[in-house]
């Protein structure tokens, strides 16, 4: 049988080279800088393909990789892969979530304590030949309150470093349960209880459109009088016009920053004016043991692979036969769409996810089905790609157990999902099915009886049964040049309430969802994307 040939076209290290060449079946071509033309000129004969940032697999590279069956990303970001293109052509695409993690948690603290102790400018300021030593007076961290913000990878390993420097720690994270935090040594608290108790604040939490601006002039307003503010996360989390605000007025004590909204940073950006503001670029990766862990990692998981077909930090989903996938997909995006619904809900305080499935879908397999859920839950809440083969592992470090129940239709439809998710503050349970055309419909929402398409924007609202109450919400969106494509209520008779989903063409302003909340009779209001 012929050697599994791979190729690496980015710069990578030597002990990532040397895992590659070391591994019997395995034949290695190193060749980084390559561009378009010349990769599409030669993937055609290569089982692998190793790459950091700098190689795009386009489109057209995929439609030119013949033989090839897995593309290995050293490090976590895979925004230069087309995933779509090499998911089609069965191609598995891998990265390295925690190669980094270590690294990136260590420079968040090193900022930290360089803030708290103002380490920069005294070195600035010696170096000028000044000996300022009243001017450069720091803050102790010990038995001070560390706010993390994102309790991931990276989260987890600020929290276990900073209570050996005698820290309290307390922590935000939509998808841990609390019992899983305390068992860290972390208290879970709110975002805004965070804001109010935290001395220091560091951010570990993806970029997304939730995300965006999170620290923003009502967040600032919310903190501490002289909290300091950490960011090795991304850049835009921080709303920068905001902090030069914040810190300007005397309300937050200063900020270290790795990540910024532009970058490189403009030369004349207003941070540089502060000497409260500590500014590094993007470097919380940048060690020789970071690139050398995250080598040999994507090394020995690609040639793991090719060689046994063992799948580790897979960003898509190997093809499955085509007979299964054909009849699953459709369930499988039921019930990703069901996990991005109930992600997105009033929170709770998840202990257990528990995925039914009845008729057709329990028959053809309950666990894809389930991992799919998972995986739509938690692609609301995660910085690295989470997708059916990491969403258990995430799952699990994160205190959340999956139970699996297949059961037989009893009523209503002959083949549905249900899905719940539970803890100690409550539990949310959706049910879905496959409509007339195929389409993922949403049939069932916390008790009530729906017929919805789970598909764009939604917005879901609770309110009295009362007349009057759906033209006020439909007048308001229109007057807001919202159109509404679809709305179904369900009611609950006994309490008199009744739950509406509206199907809008446009994603609604946060504006406007204040608007509708602040009608009569309504009791709750949360816009949806789907």
């Amino acid at each position: 049988m012929a050697n599994a040939k791979v190729l690496v076209s980015d710069k990578l290290s030597e002990a990532g080279l040397n895992v590659l060449r070391g591994t019997a079946g395995v034949d290695v071509e190193y060749r980084p800088g390559m561009k378009e033309d010349e990769l599409c000129g030669v993937i055609g004969e290569f089982d692998g393909l190793i790459i950091r940032s700098a190689t795009k697999v386009t489109p057209r590279v995929v439609e030119a990789a013949k033989n090839l069956k897995v593309i290995g990303r050293a490090g976590i970001g895979v925004d230069n892969v087309d995933i779509p293109a090499a998911s089609r052509r069965g191609i598995v695409v891998m990265n390295t979530p925690t190669g980094n993690a270590v690294t990136t948690a260590e420079h968040a603290l090193t900022l930290l304590t360089s803030l708290a102790r103002k380490i920069p400018q005294a070195v600035a300021s010696t170096r000028a030949g000044k000996w300022e030593k009243n001017k450069f007076e720091g803050r102790e961290i010990a038995h001070k309150t560390l706010g993390i913000i994102g309790l991931g990878n990276i989260g987890r390993i600020v929290a276990d470093r900073a209570q050996g420097l005698k820290l309290k720690v307390i922590g935000v994270d939509p998808v841990m349960s609390r019992d899983k935090a305390a068992s860290l040594g972390v208290e879970l608290v709110s975002l805004d209880q965070l804001f109010e108790r935290a001395d220091f604040i560091t951010i570990h939490t993806p970029l997304t459109r939730e995300t965006k601006h999170l620290i923003d002039d009502v967040a600032f307003g919310k903190m501490k009088e002289g909290a300091l503010l950490v960011n090795a996360a991304r850049g835009g989390i921080v709303d920068e016009a905001a902090l030069v605000r914040a810190i300007e007025a005397g309300k937050v004590g200063g900020a270290a920053l790795d990540v910024f909204e532009k970058e490189p940073l403009a030369p004349d950006h207003p941070l540089h004016a502060l000497d409260a503001v500590i500014c590094t670029p993007h470097l919380g990766a940048s060690t020789q043991e970071a690139q050398d862990r995250v080598a040999v990692e994507i090394g020995e998981q690609v040639a793991a692979f090719l060689l046994k077909g063992e799948v580790r930090n897979a960003i898509n989903v190997p093809a499955l036969p085509a007979e299964t996938a054909e009849a699953l997909a459709p369930y499988v995006r039921v019930a990703e769409r069901l996990g991005i619904l109930l992600a997105q809900l009033e929170r709770v305080d998840v202990h257990e996810m528990r995925v039914t499935c009845t008729g057709e879908a329990g028959e053809l397999g309950v666990t894809p089905i389930a991992r799919g859920a998972l995986a739509g839950f938690l692609s609301r809440h995660m910085e690295e790609p989470v997708n059916p083969i990491s969403a258990p592992y995430e799952a699990d470090a994160r205190g959340i157990r999956v139970v699996e129940v297949k059961e037989s239709p009893t009523r209503g439809y002959a083949s549905a999902i249900r899905v719940t998710i539970s803890g100690s503050d409550g539990l949310h349970t959706a049910t879905g099915t496959l409509g007339a055309k195929g389409e993922p419909r949403l049939v069932g929402l916390d008790g009530y009886e729906v017929d919805a398409l789970i598909d764009g924007s939604v917005v879901l609202i609770r309110n009295e049964d009362r007349p009057g109450v759906i033209g006020a919400v439909g007048s308001l969106l229109g007057k807001h040049g919202i159109n509404v494509s679809r709305m179904q209520v369900g009611l609950d008779e006994g309490s008199n309430e009744a739950l509406a989903l509206w199907n809008v063409d446009t994603e609604v302003a946060g504006s406007v969802i204040d608007e509708l909340r602040r009608i009569d009779h309504i009791r709750n209001v949360v816009p949806i994307r789907l």
